[in-house]
């Protein structure tokens, strides 16, 4: 009986033994896997953050060249609006001194007809 009793202790020493070299191999390899998972983890966020960096620096660089669009339509438009106030000062100062000359030509026509 006691025999027996050693025999089956040992057996059930090997099986345990067993079983927990298996639980070492299968927690080793679940680390080295989440390991591998975490790895990939970073490569993927620091890709994500180098295309967002690239994005953003692309977006600067439309957003300054709209602003330097913009700068120069104002300027343009307000040399623009300089450039008509000129012109309506001008049209005015023809329509006076055509005025004047249509009233001198009437009165020329006027002393030539008596």
């Amino acid at each position: 009986q006691l025999h027996l009793t050693t025999s089956e202790k040992n057996e059930l020493a090997r099986s345990l033994e067993m079983v927990q070299n298996q639980l070492q191999e299968k927690e080793s390899e679940i680390k080295r896997e989440i390991s591998e998972y975490n790895d990939r983890l970073l490569q993927a966020e620091k890709e994500h953050q180098d295309a967002l960096t690239e994005a953003n620096r692309k977006n600067e660089v439309e957003i300054e060249a709209c602003h330097e669009k913009i700068s120069s339509l104002e300027h343009f438009i307000s040399s623009q609006r300089l450039e008509i106030e000129h012109l309506k000062s001008n049209k005015e100062q023809l329509n006076n001194s055509l005025k004047e000359a249509n009233q001198a030509l009437g009165e020329l026509l006027k002393t030539k007809v008596r």
